[in-house]
């Protein structure tokens, strides 16, 4: 089943800080699960200043 990420920054930053604390104990572990390019992931949501944070495993 391929899940489609959500465009919407907001949307976006929601469903994979869900994911992270629902299902994934870090963010290697999300990508790698759900065939996502970490680099992109980030750089998309450092566009609107959310930042990985791996002590609390969620952007912030």
């Amino acid at each position: 089943m391929i899940i489609m990420m959500p465009r919407d920054p907001a949307m976006l930053l929601s469903f994979v800080n869900m994911r992270l604390r629902d299902q994934y104990s870090s963010l290697d572990e999300f990508c790698e699960a759900e065939n996502v390019n970490r680099k992109l992931l980030m750089e998309r949501l450092a566009e609107v200043n959310y930042y990985y944070d791996e002590k609390t495993n969620q952007f912030k």
